[in-house]
């Protein structure tokens, strides 16, 4: 008999006024694996996590972490669970080590004990030879590993993670996939929300996509990846103005509809014959005069799932109103 559950969300529905932010929203996360939560912006993921972490009470509907109520059984669920929030909430004016031993102590543990996981984290994170500065000579992405180490000092069963590598360059945005991969494979469950299609892409066992508050897909990125179609013609326009021309050139040549990508300045078409798909969108716009960076033939990415399935053209609602601080305190880590 399998275990159940480790997070699930029944009938979730939340407005701000007349806005709503979440329409019904069910989810459920296994013991152990990755959920990439995706959405475009006021789509409903943060306040998703808000409710999830007890920072925010639904309208309708109920959610358990671990079997905890989260609102009926608030103080429960925050014992169980981590949240690094979008923006990096430390205190400039401790140090590393200081901030770390302050949750810990707003964990409830004994000086001893928030010092010594405090030592453990600083280690795992590559932050000990940092440990003893004032967090204001950091580096952007050293905040961001003290952010996360924050929500790891209460040693999580779950970990709830809202973009957590918003402006991290590269290089750092890699060695925190490598330490998630290291939480996972200890028995840590992770929901993730992102932006970035790879990262769920290399992180997500499951992924959902929520838009306008409802939750229009689930599956794996593999099960996804198979509503676009066996192959993806993309091109690249070199002129923004040329991108509704090229949807109509290239309508009725694919397995579905073409999709236009605004931000990525392409339009991307689902294809079942390679070839000549391949020749007849190079002969359409040979003769449309119309000028391309490139044309070429590739796996289906998230991207396209995304493209696809979020209707681009359409504004999406507004989620939570602006909050006046950014991120979470560490008051709200543990107590809020």
């Amino acid at each position: 008999m399998s275990d159940p559950p480790i997070i699930t969300a029944e009938a979730l529905v939340k407005s701000f006024g007349s806005t709503v932010a979440l329409a019904g929203v069910d989810l459920e996360v296994e013991r152990g694996t990755v959920l990439g939560l995706l959405g475009r912006n006021g789509a409903g993921k943060t306040t998703l996590v808000r409710i999830l972490s007890t920072l925010l009470a639904p309208d309708v509907g109920h959610a358990r972490i671990a079997g905890a109520d989260v609102v009926r059984d608030a103080q429960t669920v925050r014992s169980r669970i981590g949240l690094a929030g979008q923006f990096a909430a430390v205190d400039e004016t401790l140090t590393g080590r200081e901030n770390l031993e302050l949750v810990g102590r707003l964990y409830g543990l004994g000086r001893r004990e928030a010092r010594a996981r405090a030592g453990e984290v600083l280690d795992r994170l590559t932050l000990a030879t940092a440990a003893d500065r004032l967090v204001l000579t950091y580096s952007g992405g050293m905040r961001r590993r003290l952010d996360l180490g924050a929500s790891l000092i209460g040693r999580p069963l779950v970990l709830i993670m809202d973009e957590p590598t918003t402006g991290l360059d590269p290089g750092t945005r890699i060695e925190l996939w490598k330490f998630i991969d290291e939480l996972v494979r200890e028995g840590t469950t992770l929901l993730l929300t992102t932006q970035y299609l790879e990262e769920a892409d290399r992180l997500a066992d499951r992924i959902a996509v929520i838009e306008r508050g409802r939750m229009i897909a689930t599956g794996s990125p593999s099960e996804l990846k198979q509503r676009v179609g066996g192959d993806v013609l993309e091109v690249r326009s070199a002129n923004f103005g040329d991108l509704d021309r090229l949807v109509t050139l290239l309508s009725g040549l694919g397995s579905g509809p073409p999709v236009a990508d605004v931000r990525g300045q392409r339009v991307t078409l689902p294809v079942s014959d390679r070839v000549s798909t391949l020749f007849a969108a190079a002969r359409r716009i040979e003769e449309s005069s119309i000028e391309i960076d490139d044309l070429s033939l590739r796996r289906p990415s998230l991207d396209d799932v995304f493209l696809a399935l979020t209707s681009p053209g359409r504004p999406a609602e507004s989620g939570t109103p602006t909050s006046p601080r950014n991120g979470h305190s560490a008051y709200e880590r543990v107590v809020a």
